[in-house]
C-alpha cells in the first residue's frame, strides 16, 4: 500500500527516492507490503521535543516509532479487521542524529538511514529493548532482515549494535 515519505527538515540534503526504494524492500521482506506507513524526516529540534513530550527524554535521537496498532507481540504482523485498519503507523527519522552516527563510524548515510529505518518498523511490530533479552530478540530479527536485504540489493548493512536496555 502506501509509503508517505514527508521532508520537514532543510538541515541534510534527502534522495527521497533511494529511501523509497529500500524501505519498499525493507517492507517486502517483512511481509508488510499491504500496510500503509508514513516516514518523517525531522531535525534535531523537533526531534527532541518529540522525544521530550513522549518518551520524558529532553534530547535529540535518531527514530521514533509510533505504532497504529498497540500491543503487538513481537514480531507479529498485525491482522486487520477493516481497510482503515492496513496501517503499521508513523516512523520519525532524526536526520541530523543520523548523519552524525553516519559520519562518527565512516558510514554511507543512506546505509545508516536504512538501517535507522527498520529499526523503526521492527518497534512497529511489537519489538522492544527494554532489557538484555528483548534487544537479542530485536536484534536478530534486525540480523536475519539485513541479510536478505543484502541478498537482495548487494549491499552489506549491519543492524544497530547500540543496546539501549
Amino acid at each position: 500500500m502506501t509509503l508517505l515519505i514527508r521532508n520537514m527538515q532543510r538541515a541534510v540534503p534527502l534522495r527521497r527516492a533511494r529511501l523509497r526504494r529500500d524501505c519498499q524492500t525493507l517492507r517486502q521482506i517483512l511481509g508488510l507490503a499491504r500496510f500503509d506507513l508514513a516516514l518523517i524526516c525531522v531535525d534535531d529540534q523537533r526531534m527532541q521535543a518529540l522525544n521530550g513530550r513522549y518518551r520524558g527524554q529532553e534530547t535529540a535521537t535518531d527514530v521514533l516509532s509510533f505504532p497504529f496498532h498497540q500491543d503487538l507481540r513481537a514480531g507479529d504482523i498485525p491482522k486487520p479487521l477493516h481497510q482503515d485498519e492496513y496501517n503499521l503507523g508513523d516512523i520519525f527519522l532524526g536526520m541530523e542524529y543520523i548523519y552524525r552516527q553516519s559520519q562518527a563510524h565512516g558510514q554511507d548515510f543512506y546505509s545508516v538511514l536504512t538501517v535507522t529505518t527498520l529499526h523503526g518498523i521492527c518497534h512497529l511490530l511489537g519489538y522492544r529493548h527494554s532489557t538484555e533479552t528483548e534487544w537479542k530478540q530485536m536484534f536478530q530479527r534486525e540480523s536475519n532482515t539485513l541479510r536478505l536485504f543484502n541478498s537482495l540489493t548487494g549491499a552489506s548493512l549491519q543492524p544497530l549494535t547500540q543496546n539501549n536496555f
